[in-house]
């Protein structure tokens, strides 16, 4: 059979878009002779849609572009449409929306397989909408039969994992049923996936691993489509591709971007190139940010930028990431320098904007300060909080420049970025209403050390950003002479232990086995980033790379005693 992935980038909520979208794909499928083409899961309303799914209106909206795509196939030279879409539920217990996949032929909807297993782990909360399946079913498409399964419902294999999320295996129960087959159905096993698999560093070569296993197992083709595109914190990948019997991908999708994939499921398979290289994850991790940044502004109907830039690097990062997605055009910078900002952060920010190509502006905060400061100490002497420079006044300076970025944002109708890495978010190296604010964190699931490596990848080919700003100490620069490491370990030595304990809950212990270092350390690294919960629950959203970020998918008390 003939097989057209159609990898697209829906928007939540946007039926009208995402239906025209929809259409086009079909029509290019068709055009090259597709029997079926596949949509991603949910691709009528866009993934993840949330507490959408609690209005009546989203999902009839939903119903009706379905019974639109449906009109699609109407005609004797239309591919069949297998698509994701909510659907009401007919039962008078339980949830009252379904997650199916549609498929649908000759204008009509000619079969329904609901999504049996509901993820509610990390970014998911399906559980909290939909009502799972009880049974599964085979079908037929073009003559052949089929196993259509909703993404996480070819993510229980037993001989994969090591320990299975669910009782029930919808993939071995649709198997089952194929032994059962009169022949020729029989014969080519075939399993259908609709994904809408979110990116996190390695996760394709984990799907394509996992797939190609079932693959192997079940002696069956498996074709899976995923949803491309960013929605909110989440970024999906695309990455589309087949795997034959022998559990070796024979057809792939670029990552990060649209694509219909043709692919052929019967006769000699050739294996696709797989992509190596040292630098491929920090490629991916840029792809995905720029990806990310792109689709937030654009999808909240914004076209434009603002960044602070202080002469580092996280600031620098951002500048980059967001000329990439947005155009240099569309990217304004600013340089806000107090007296104890160096001459050479200032000349650093000016030659990025000049490297990067875009507006660069210069406002200076020292007689804004002073206003403050004179303001403020009668008050500081008051309470007997006495008026020496201490943390008070180091977190003015970035809650002046908090203030000044968003004033231009209300005047120009750019979004500012913020250009706080997760090193920094996580132990709470960072002022809340300063250098926090803005629209989105780009690089809040991006640790220091990550960021340089992302850096040194923006200047393979040319100084981008400045040789400077990437050999110098990181400095906040709020008092004289400050250095991060005044108050945070070296960056090789902290990111390692953040990544154990917020990634993978390694306690201290662990930590201290696995990584030879002090425990009094990992414990003074643990406390600061408990103590920062409330400082990360009032944050922008955080674009997802890792497997553990800030936000959505981590969900810690503020208010709580951590004794264990």
């Amino acid at each position: 059979m003939r097989i057209a992935l159609a990898q697209i980038n829906p928007t939540v909520g946007d039926f009208s878009g995402n239906l025209r979208k929809i259409a086009a794909f079909v029509e290019q499928a068709a055009e090259r002779g597709a029997a079926l083409v596949m949509f991603p899961e949910l691709a009528t309303c866009g993934y993840p849609p949330a507490d959408l799914l609690e209005k009546e209106s989203f999902v009839q909206r939903a119903e009706e572009t379905l019974a639109a795509v449906a009109s699609l196939t109407q005609g004797g030279d239309r591919p069949a449409v297998l698509c994701g879409t909510p659907m009401r539920c007919e039962g008078a217990s339980g949830k009252h929306v379904r997650n199916v996949a549609a498929l649908m032929d000759g204008g009509e909807i000619r079969f329904m397989q609901q999504k049996m297993l509901l993820p509610f782990y990390d970014v998911f909360d399906e559980q909290r909408y939909f009502e799972p399946a009880r049974q599964q079913a085979l079908t037929v498409v073009d003559g052949q039969a089929v196993a259509i399964t909703v993404c996480e419902d070819a993510w229980n294999d037993k001989m994969f994992w090591p320990r299975q999320m669910y009782p029930v295996d919808p993939v071995e129960e649709l198997m089952r049923q194929w032994a059962a087959l009169p022949q020729p159905l029989s014969g080519h096993r075939l399993i259908l996936n609709i994904s809408a698999s979110p990116f996190c560093h390695g996760k394709l070569e984990v799907r394509q691993r996992m797939i190609g296993a079932l693959a192997k197992r079940h002696r069956a083709t498996v074709v899976m489509v995923n949803q491309v595109g960013a929605n909110d914190s989440l970024i999906f990948d695309g990455g589309s591709f087949a795997v034959g019997p022998s559990g070796e991908v024979f057809a792939q999708a670029r990552c990060f971007s649209e694509e219909l994939l043709i692919v052929e499921t019967e006769g000699e398979k050739a294996g696709v190139a797989v992509a190596t290289g040292e630098d491929l994850g920090t490629e991916r991790t840029w792809d995905a940010l720029v990806l990310g940044t792109r689709d937030y502004l654009g999808k909240c109907g914004f076209k434009k930028a603002i960044v602070g830039l202080s002469g580092g690097i996280d600031s620098a990062l951002v500048a980059a990431i967001a000329v990439e997605a947005l155009g240099a055009e569309n990217v304004q910078g600013v340089g806000m320098p107090s007296e104890f900002s160096s001459s050479g952060s200032v000349t650093d920010a000016e030659k990025l904007a000049k490297n990067l190509g875009i507006a660069f502006s210069t406002v200076p905060i020292r007689e804004i300060y002073t206003q403050f400061e004179t303001s403020l100490q009668p008050v500081f002497a008051a309470t007997g909080a006495g008026t020496s420079f201490g943390l008070a006044e180091e977190n003015l300076q970035p809650r002046i420049r908090g203030s000044l970025l968003m004033a231009l944002s209300n005047k120009t109708g750019a979004l500012v970025l913020t250009t706080g890495n997760k090193s920094e978010m996580a132990c709470g190296y960072c002022t809340l209403y300063g250098d926090m604010v803005g629209a989105l964190a780009v690089i809040g699931d991006v640790y220091k050390t990550e960021v340089y490596a992302l850096s040194r990848w923006v200047n393979r080919e040319r100084e981008v950003i400045p040789n400077d700003t990437l050999t110098k100490a990181p400095s906040a620069e709020l008092r004289p002479g400050q250095k991060d490491t005044d108050s945070l370990p070296p960056y090789e030595v902290l990111d390692p232990i953040l990544r154990a304990y917020i990634e993978e809950y390694s306690s201290a212990e662990e930590i201290v086995r696995t990584q030879g270092v002090e425990l009094e350390l990992v414990r003074k690294v643990i406390r600061l980033v408990e103590l920062s919960e409330y400082k990360r629950q009032q944050a922008a959203p955080v674009l997802k790379v890792s497997r553990k970020s800030f936000g959505m998918g981590r969900r810690f008390p503020i208010a709580a005693r951590r004794e264990v």
